[in-house]
């Protein structure tokens, strides 16, 4: 089951198990070093193995698939676009994902600038040459993508590693980056 070759994703929210009866002990959090360093590691490897590009649109595409599910599974996406933008950052906050704020919004042309602080991917990282959030990029823009109905793409450009205090994202229809 596990090890078939397709091309095609095939995730669903069903497959994250029952959490609750699979970690009565334990509990569904886990700190924020075990999901970086989970990320880190895939991250680092798929580098080495496939480059820096095909590891980025890999990262972004899973993000991408992470964001349609929680949109999905976790938020109402019947509410108009300031009731959702509300929900949305009252469940990234309750779930310790980020904070999320709305600097830029251009309901017009579906174009947005928002950012989000203490953040899973990034937050706390030492200052390097390089930004991080792939996975974030793709999965703000799978949210939107499960909100609107239309693909969006989404792009950080400003990011705690590279020396801000938060991260920034450049969120717009896919239509608009040709």
């Amino acid at each position: 089951m596990f090890n078939e070759e397709r091309d095609y994703n095939k995730f669903v929210w069903e497959d994250l198990g029952d959490l609750e009866s699979g970690r009565p002990n334990l509990g569904l959090s886990v700190p924020v070093f075990v999901y970086r360093l989970l990320q880190y590691t895939f991250r680092d490897v798929m580098i080495t193995e496939l480059g820096i590009n095909k590891t980025n649109d890999i990262i972004i595409k899973a993000g991408s698939l992470a964001g349609r599910q929680f949109c999905e599974n976790m938020l109402n996406r019947e509410l108009d676009f300031n009731e959702f933008v509300s929900q949305l950052q009252k469940v990234l906050r309750e779930q310790a994902i980020g904070i999320l704020r709305i600097e830029k919004v251009d309901l017009e042309n579906m174009r947005f600038t928002l950012t989000v602080a203490e953040d899973l991917d990034c937050s706390g990282l030492p200052p390097s040459d390089e930004v991080v959030c792939q996975y974030d990029e793709g999965f703000i823009a799978g949210i939107m993508e499960a909100y609107t109905g239309k693909p969006f793409y989404a792009k950080e450009i400003d990011c705690w590693a590279s020396g801000d205090r938060l991260c920034r994202f450049d969120v717009r229809l896919q239509k608009d980056t040709e």
